[in-house]
């Protein structure tokens, strides 16, 4: 399992959310997501430790402590849920599909 951790510093390195976790017991990984776009941290993270009773201790020690600023907020990480494939749909299955209706609009006189 994981921790996450929000309300981040953009100013964070993976480095440094590793030393504060570390001593509450053996990191073995932090991911730090970015933005596609502008290549920004998303201001959470992740991070993983050895056994699930250093991650209590993280998460009792630091949800709601003041780092860099911020009040961070650190609890377990829930699993991604599934989202539908992009491009939306509707109940029929169609994908995207035209509007149409209207008509008898003031403003809409085709002749």
């Amino acid at each position: 399992m994981s921790i996450y951790v929000g309300n981040l510093s953009y100013q964070v390195t993976e480095e440094s959310v590793a030393d504060i976790f570390s001593e509450y017991g053996t990191v073995k990984r932090v991911q730090l997501p970015v933005d596609r776009e502008s290549g920004r941290l998303r201001g959470f993270g992740f991070v993983e430790m050895s056994s699930e009773a250093e991650e209590m201790a993280a998460i009792d020690a630091l949800d709601g402590a003041e780092w860099m600023g911020r009040d961070l907020k650190v609890n377990k990480a829930k699993p991604r849920e599934e989202r539908p494939a992009s491009g939306g749909g509707n109940s029929w299955g169609n994908r995207g599909g035209g509007g149409g209706g209207g008509g008898n609009r003031r403003n809409d006189r085709r002749y």
